[in-house]
């Protein structure tokens, strides 16, 4: 199913995951699993940020790492000077 970014901000609100990025390619059958989104802590990326979070999704190594960032100190830290970039200069 599409999503659009409304409805998928309101998915990662209400707790739901995405399971892919958007218009990223779906994979062949038995080809693995799709890369995960940990859609709340993308939301609060997001908002970090001073983005929505589908706009956040369209940076998909940022979007990548949300589901490894819990637990994982050193990589929230390195990810914080890359988010104040954003949230100063968006098309960064």
């Amino acid at each position: 199913m599409s999503w659009d970014g409304f409805q998928r901000a309101v998915l990662a609100e209400l707790g739901h995951v995405l399971y892919r990025l958007p218009d990223a390619p779906v994979p062949a059958a038995g080809a693995g699993d799709a890369p995960t989104v940990d859609a709340p802590m993308l939301a609060r990326l997001a908002r970090a940020a001073g983005m929505a979070p589908d706009a956040l999704l369209a940076r998909a190594d940022i979007a990548a790492q949300s589901a490894r960032l819990r637990g994982d100190a050193a990589a929230k830290r390195a990810l914080w000077p890359r988010l104040r970039a954003l949230r100063r200069d968006p098309s960064a």
